[in-house]
């Protein structure tokens, strides 16, 4: 496929082969991840008049590089082996990152009817889907039924009523209670059994003729501390132990999500593997829901600078700037508010100049422009960052770029104020086996 062919999904493409064809030298590793996205962002906003652009043209926009899931498919691999991924829906639903996966041979873990469906319509067996959302809409549990997607998780009683009524042959995973301070977003306040209650549950299990064919727990989302999954898995194995001497023979573990893109994966992959081999045998089958895993560095947006405001402290003879971006905390940055990140803003075109990924001395810029960074709604709580610096004077009519911006950006994105919630992603691939899966 040719650089930049508009797909009918209004999306585009640019492959390892395309790579290539830059300059005749194939790149490795983030080197050619780098490259890629470079290009795409470069060609991108380089074909953009702001003065006569059509509405919408100057949007902001994404660029996923799928060759950064691939990467994290093969380090999940690499340092968890043991475990099959079931991909978190809610945190990334992109197409191009479902199919990807799909073609890994991901399961998949929805918490919705909507979910369940887009996975469904992919071509995916339902054996391949866990509806892990202990407190279901009661329709929802009709349609998981009809579907024949069976595995479904649980933490109270009257949810083993409603799966009695709705839904008796489904294969149950009772979600427990875990240790969840020291993660970005804490789940235990809401869901999961506690340990003084999983019998009481185990025996209604029983005496309604359900099937409970394994455990669940989440340590949280953005989990921190390795020892979180060594108190769960204890956990588990002793919920096991209750259940086998009620009659039940649960042959599943699901461990969650929780497991960050950063550097702390290897030594919490670790800790979580020795555990599984000190409390579950290897006839037990254990799995897990990453989400922002496998899609946090994947992708990166491009906001426009649409208003620029100078503040001159005449005490200190300073002047900084509020620049204002076509996205913001209702939009694609929801994430600063609730799943507490802090992306970092580059510029990446000032003036005629395209600055992705530059590097420069002291020498090159021996002073800093202080700036304050917001959205484009109307509500002052809309601000992407409070106070930042860059060597150069941005205006408006220049661009800014964003890393790390694949987990829980555009999927939760509102249309408060009028402003979309759409917006384009411009697909690149930086690994031949991801090209190959997908036949870029």
């Amino acid at each position: 496929m040719a650089p930049f062919a508009r797909l009918p999904t209004e999306e585009y493409h640019l492959s390892y082969k395309d790579l290539k064809s830059l300059d005749g030298t194939p790149d490795h590793g983030a080197a050619k991840a780098k490259r890629l996205i470079g290009h795409a962002l470069k060609s991108r906003v380089e074909a953009i008049d702001q003065d006569t652009c059509q509405v919408g043209d100057e949007d902001a926009f994404f660029v996923g590089d799928l060759g950064e899931v691939y990467r994290q498919h093969l380090r999940w691999k690499k340092n968890l082996g043991r475990v099959k991924p079931h991909y978190a829906v809610k945190c990334n639903p992109d197409p191009q990152v479902l199919r990807l996966l799909a073609e890994l041979g991901n399961g998949f873990d929805c918490a919705s009817k909507t979910e369940i469906e887009q996975v469904l319509k992919m071509g995916i067996d339902p054996e391949r889907i866990i509806y892990a959302q202990p407190c279901k809409t009661k329709s929802y549990v009709r349609y998981a039924a009809q579907a024949g997607v069976k595995q479904m998780t649980f933490d109270n009683a009257d949810e083993l009523y409603k799966t009695k009524q709705l839904f008796p042959g489904a294969q149950l995973f009772l979600r427990i209670l875990t240790d969840d301070s020291a993660s970005l977003c804490r789940l235990s306040q809401k869901f999961g059994a506690s340990l003084d209650t999983t019998a009481d549950l185990l025996e209604l299990a029983r005496s309604l003729d359900l099937d409970v064919v394994g455990v669940a727990f989440h340590v949280g989302s953005g989990a921190s501390d390795p020892k979180a999954f060594v108190k769960a898995v204890q956990d588990a194995r002793f919920v096991f132990d209750q259940a086998a001497q009620l009659g039940f023979d649960m042959h599943t573990l699901d461990v969650g999500g929780g497991f960050t893109a950063d550097d702390s994966f290897e030594p919490m992959a670790a800790v979580l593997s020795a555990s599984l081999d000190d409390y579950f045998p290897p006839h037990v089958r254990v799995i897990a829901e990453p989400g922002r895993f496998y899609v946090a560095t994947a992708f990166t947006i491009a906001c426009h600078v649409i208003a620029r405001r100078s503040v001159t402290d005449a005490t200190l003879g300073t002047t900084s700037y509020m620049l204002y971006l076509n996205d913001g905390v209702y939009g694609n940055f929801s994430s600063i508010i609730f799943d507490h990140q802090h992306p970092v803003p580059r510029i990446l075109k000032c003036g005629d100049d395209v600055l992705y990924d530059a590097r420069r001395s002291g020498y090159d810029s021996p002073s800093q422009v202080e700036y304050s960074i917001w959205g484009p709604t109307c509500d002052g709580i809309d601000v992407i960052s409070s106070s930042c610096a860059f060597p150069d004077v941005v205006n408006t009519g220049d661009w800014l770029y964003f890393e790390d911006m694949g987990a829980y950006t555009k999927c939760s994105a509102t249309r408060f104020n009028g402003f979309s919630d759409c917006h384009d992603v411009v697909y690149v691939c930086s690994e031949p086996g991801a090209s190959a899966l997908l036949e870029l």
